[in-house]
């Protein structure tokens, strides 16, 4: 690890042009990539929100994309034009669309609709009509569902089974599996988590727990693993950071040592995040490292929602803030 001397400050301007310049980069990562391409719009999104620059991308160009992706048999948004409709993309679809205050410019109603026909009877949630289900999915409804101000329409019964599949999936160490039964991961965790202060049940996460589970990820050099025995990522930085945000520990991760880890990640030439220092950069670990920053209260900043995984102006104004705790933002 290299002193904290020599490691750069945050690169705003190289980052905003590294996002800008995506969509110019047609090879053969570009189309090998076309079922994350509207998560990739929300990962460059609001990664340029939380670097203060929500305009350096052409808003209605953005919108239209959105739009392209529609997916009008299933009654939702497929990640780009063509593809099928599911849970992944409909989330993404959404806060691009509040993001860019145009909401109102999908059909919130067949959104609903597919969403709520994806919830079955266990309280498990599938991503389409196949039947692969994981907690990630059970997030991603929940969320939908409340950026769109149609939580209410879940019934008792449906609620309950949420619920309880949630903490179904709960482990002894505290932290949460993608099923019933399976390890505790990182990004596991940060999903139900999540989920649960979406739903009003922190009661049902041990705190004191969780916590000590999630400060055992930093390593020695800073940065964050998903789970016990495993490498450290940046992506970490917003896994286990946002989960430890929303439980109000986050003191209790060494901030100094993960800043300089998120920063040695940086592509001093072109712009960008990799998942660890020296590695090609992308979108997904470019958000994750400054939103990871954020969070840690590094100065210039936007803050951002650990809950929700969006500018933090933006779920205030929706009145959709939950408890939690970040560090306060620094002086530049």
């Amino acid at each position: 690890m290299s002193s904290s001397a020599s490691i750069p400050p945050l690169n705003i301007s190289l980052h905003v042009k590294y996002i800008q310049d995506l969509d110019k980069k047609q090879d053969l990562a570009y189309h090998l990539t076309s079922h994350l391409r509207l998560n990739g719009i929300y990962w460059g999104l609001t990664a340029l929100y939380i670097m203060g620059q929500p305009e350096a991308l052409n808003r209605e160009g953005v919108i239209q994309y959105v739009l392209s992706c529609w997916d009008d048999k299933a009654g939702t948004f497929g990640p780009h034009p063509g593809h099928d409709g599911h849970i992944l993309a409909t989330l993404s679809g959404i806060q691009v669309l509040l993001m860019q205050d145009a909401l109102d410019r999908a059909d919130v109603e067949r959104i609903t609709s597919f969403l709520l026909s994806l919830i079955n009877a266990d309280g498990s949630v599938r991503g389409d009509p196949s039947p692969e289900s994981d907690s990630r999915f059970t997030y991603i409804l929940l969320s939908s569902l409340s950026l769109m101000s149609r939580l209410d329409l879940l019934t008792p019964e449906q609620l309950s089974s949420i619920t309880s599949n949630i903490e179904q999936c709960k482990n002894f160490d505290g932290g949460f599996g993608l099923e019933p039964g399976t390890e505790s991961h990182s990004g596991q965790v940060w999903v139900c988590t999540a989920a649960l202060a979406i739903l009003g049940r922190m009661d049902l996460v041990e705190e004191d727990l969780l916590g000590a589970w999630l400060s055992e990820r930093q390593l020695a050099n800073g940065g964050l693993n998903g789970r016990p025995e495993k490498l450290e990522d940046v992506c970490y930085s917003w896994w286990c950071l946002a989960s430890i945000s929303i439980i109000g520990k986050i003191h209790w991760i060494n901030a100094e040592k993960l800043t300089n880890f998120i920063l040695s990640a940086q592509d001093p030439d072109e712009g960008g995040i990799g998942d660890r220092p020296g590695n090609w950069v992308d979108v997904f670990h470019t958000l994750f490292g400054v939103a990871g920053l954020s969070l840690l209260g590094y100065p210039g900043l936007q803050d951002i929602d650990p809950v929700y995984c969006m500018p933090a102006d933006l779920i205030d104004r929706l009145g959709l803030r939950k408890p939690y705790s970040v560090l306060p933002r620094q002086s530049s």
